[in-house]
């Protein structure tokens, strides 16, 4: 199962969400990416639209 990333530096990536419980769906995730605002080793943070685990991924900005 993939989640598409929408907005953001990871905007249109798929995630492999695979194995993943549905907590760990809702929760989102931070993804290490050399895009973002932080430049390499920064993380953009991705979660479901209203805890919906099969929907897309929203950014919701980056943290060092």
């Amino acid at each position: 199962m993939y989640a598409e990333l929408l907005g953001g530096p990871l905007d249109g990536l798929l995630l492999d969400v695979t194995g993943w419980s549905v907590g760990q769906r809702v929760e989102g995730a931070l993804l290490v990416t050399d895009k973002g605002l932080y430049g390499p080793g920064g993380r953009a943070f991705y979660a479901p639209v209203e805890d919906d685990v099969e929907g897309p991924f929203l950014w919701h900005g980056d943290t060092p």
